[in-house]
C-alpha cells in the first residue's frame, strides 16, 4: 500500500492511496494516514482510485479518520473508488456516513466554502 499526501488550493489536502487496504496494507499506512487526517482541522480528499481491495480493517481506518475530522470541525470525502471498492463501501453503509463521490474534482468542489 502506498500513501501520498499533497496540499491543494483552498486549504485542501489530497491523500492518494494505492494498493490493497487489507490487513498488511492498512498496517503499512495506518500511522502516516492517521497523523495526516486527525491531528488538525482539515478538508481532506482521499483518492481511492488506486485501491484495488478494501477489507473491514481499511473501512475502520477511513471511518476513524472521518469521525476525527468531523469532531474537530473538518471534513473528509472519499473520491473515485473502483467499482468493487464502491460496492464494499455501499454494502457496509459507509457511503451514508462519509461522502463518496465519483472523482477528485467533485470531492474538491464539495469541500469548497
Amino acid at each position: 500500500m502506498r500513501f501520498e499526501s499533497t496540499a491543494l488550493d483552498g486549504d485542501v489536502t489530497q491523500i492518494t492511496l494505492t494498493g490493497r487496504l487489507d490487513i498488511a496494507g492498512t498496517q503499512a499506512i495506518e500511522q502516516p494516514f492517521s497523523f495526516a487526517t486527525t491531528v488538525r482541522v482539515a478538508k481532506i480528499v482521499v483518492d481511492l482510485s488506486g485501491v484495488t481491495f478494501l477489507a473491514s480493517i481499511g473501512i475502520r481506518l477511513l471511518m476513524t479518520s472521518a469521525r476525527g475530522q468531523a469532531n474537530r470541525g473538518g471534513r473528509l470525502v472519499l473520491a473515485a473508488p473502483q467499482p468493487l471498492v464502491r460496492q464494499v463501501l455501499e454494502t457496509a453503509g459507509i457511503d451514508q456516513l462519509i461522502p463518496v463521490v465519483a472523482d477528485v474534482e467533485t470531492a474538491r468542489a464539495s469541500l469548497a466554502g
